[in-house]
């Protein structure tokens, strides 16, 4: 919507903005006339109100209309400590020209991403690695370990990017850049394992969540909602719907041909329900070669996730009508919604069987034959028995892994051993906080801000506002987890707004129907990408990876998700190879 650029003494800061607030004053980057800081914000800030009300107590009067306009004032009250007011989803770059310092933050649930390049006496800052890999001046190598770990767990962990040279600020940190050198210092985490735990109560959470929600439909543009038909996109719609009756709401919602991927039906169902307009987006093998290239592209970094694809289609479609659009992330990793969370007290339970009857099992397990249906019993078996014998969170790590170790040993990828795991809580605390700051930070979000922003959509997440994270760290794990069941008080919280049926049925979760198609329409440009010398470069070789392309085709092994992570990765290269030539 508009484009701005601000030089300084020391600093240009610029910023291409996508307007959500202050839609008739919301020119970036904002400069703060008595002090000349300067800041640019991708993102939004969802208590700007309050934040203004109290900035003007204190003497500061915000003059522009768009809610990132509070911040310099914010700065110049509490200094580095600004952040840990804001509430939303933020990027931040901030220059104080008196102490010639820069600031760059980012929200606690990592949202919104930001990296840097630090070079000689300069520090460049983007919110996509493409962005600082145009650089002409830049010298990039790609970094042989965070590719491994790429692979082990499909995204990057902050600090590392797949250039050893581009760092990424983690969720939930401020680093400050000064003449005296770097700091950094994380503000916020979400304390599951320490907090204090109470049953929860239905009409607190009834009041945080609407909140939430309020908040962050309170734009100026309009907005719809992702919906697949379970249960976390379903009260997010419900709720933005209560909140506000009159105003008409859309519902996007991608449809698959092969029935046990398609939740077209339920969505359906769920919008009906509600008095939504539902709007489908079909998914075909065909469009994956030409989008996954676009969008590495685009943002300069491989993500092994395949739904990326679907979501970027979906984010394209909806695009065409609304700027903003709200989704369902965060409650699965919140509230103890995944199978490997189930799976905590049953491995438990398992570990206690005599060592022969296990052997007997993990034996059943293995002659099981793979399946292309979406999430069988044969998979999750198949993970269960791998690692269910080893200490909590190495254990659930080895169950979400991308490409397990035994794989990656056969493509040649030497990854470096596991930091220990921090036994500092509960096990089913630990493996839901790993997933929060991993699974969902650096991969989901990672994989919905890369897939909205190139069609100028911002996803906002509910369920990821503060004080909901900060509820959520507070329920027992009977609340959470009880037996089979998952989510048991989301659940229960839902049956307020949603008919049982919806709030019962089993999940199923955004996927791709990989399997099948890397044996048809999806062999071909798999095959070309593994065999490409570059993936020497990671250190895969691409003869091993072929081996797996066969034993997947002649259906001797489910391999689609290590393949599928590969092809990526090798798509990525194509790409960087310009780019580490030309320095």
């Amino acid at each position: 919507d508009a484009t701005g650029l601000e030089t300084a003494p020391g600093a240009v800061l610029g910023a291409t903005r996508l307007a959500i607030r202050g839609l008739s004053d919301g020119r970036q980057p904002i400069v703060h006339r008595e002090s000349g800081v300067i800041v640019v914000c991708n993102g939004e800030i969802d208590n700007a109100p309050e934040l203004r009300a109290w900035l003007e107590s204190r003497g500061h009067m915000v003059e522009q209309a768009t809610d990132v306009a509070v911040l310099p004032g914010l700065y110049l009250e509490l200094g580095e400590q600004f952040a840990e007011r804001i509430v939303g989803a933020f990027a931040i770059a901030l220059w104080d020209p008196k102490e010639r310092r820069l600031l760059l933050a980012r929200d606690r649930a990592g949202e919104k991403p930001l990296f840097y390049y630090a070079a000689g006496d300069a520090i460049r800052f983007a919110t996509e690695a493409a962005a600082l890999a145009a650089d002409p001046s830049a010298i990039l190598t790609p970094d042989r370990e965070a590719l491994a770990n790429y692979l082990r767990f499909g995204s990057f962990a902050a600090p590392t990017t797949p250039f050893r040279e581009i760092r990424k600020v983690a969720p939930a940190e401020v680093i400050v850049f000064e003449e005296r050198g770097e700091r950094r210092r994380r503000y916020w985490r979400w304390e599951i394992a320490s907090a204090s735990k109470e049953t929860g109560s239905l009409e607190r959470f009834d009041e945080i969540f609407r909140e939430a929600v309020r908040r962050q439909s309170e734009v100026d543009v309009p907005f719809g909602v992702f919906l697949s038909g379970g249960i976390d996109s379903s009260l997010v719609a419900a709720v933005a719907k209560s909140l506000r009756p009159d105003k008409p709401l859309r519902a996007y919602t991608l449809r698959f041909g092969e029935p046990s991927y398609d939740e077209g039906s339920f969505a359906e169902h769920a919008a009906r329900a509600l008095g939504l307009e539902s709007v489908s987006v079909w998914v075909e093998a065909e469009a994956f070669p030409s989008e996954i290239a676009g969008l590495i592209r685009n943002v300069g970094e491989p993500l092994a996730d395949p739904a990326w694809i679907p979501t970027a289609l979906l984010a394209r479609r909806a695009a065409e009508d609304v700027k903003l659009a709200l989704v369902g992330e965060g409650a699965d990793e919140l509230f103890g919604g995944y199978p490997t969370h189930v799976g905590v007290e049953f491995a438990e339970a398992y570990a206690r069987w005599p060592r022969a009857v296990r052997a007997l099992a993990r034996g059943l397990v293995a002659r099981w034959p793979a399946s292309d249906k979406k999430v069988t019993v044969s998979f999750l078996l198949k993970r269960f028995v791998a690692a269910a014998e080893m200490e909590g969170l190495a254990r659930h790590r080895l169950w979400v892994s991308n490409i397990a170790p035994n794989l990656l040993a056969r493509l040649g990828v030497q990854e470096r051993g596991d930091d220990p795991s921090p036994r500092d809580g509960a096990v089913l605390d630990l493996v839901q906080r790993w997933d929060l700051e991993n699974t969902l930070a650096e991969g989901l979000l990672t994989k919905a801000d890369r897939a909205s922003m190139q069609s100028a959509l911002e996803l906002r997440a509910p369920f990821l506002d503060t004080a909901v994270m900060e509820f959520a760290a507070t329920l027992p794990a009977r609340e959470r987890v009880r037996g089979a069941t998952s989510k048991v008080f989301l659940k229960r919280f839902a049956l307020r707004y949603l008919p049982r049926e919806n709030v019962q049925r089993r999940k199923r979760g955004l996927s791709v129907p990989l399997s099948r198609w890397l044996r048809g329409p999806l062999h071909d440009w798999a095959f070309s990408r593994l065999e490409d010398a570059r993936l020497r470069t990671a250190g895969v070789d691409p003869a091993a990876a072929l081996a797996l392309l066969e034993e997947h085709k002649t259906r001797r092994a489910d391999h689609a998700r290590a393949i599928w992570s590969v092809a990526v990765l090798s798509e990525w290269l194509r790409w960087a190879d310009a780019r580490t030539r030309r320095g």
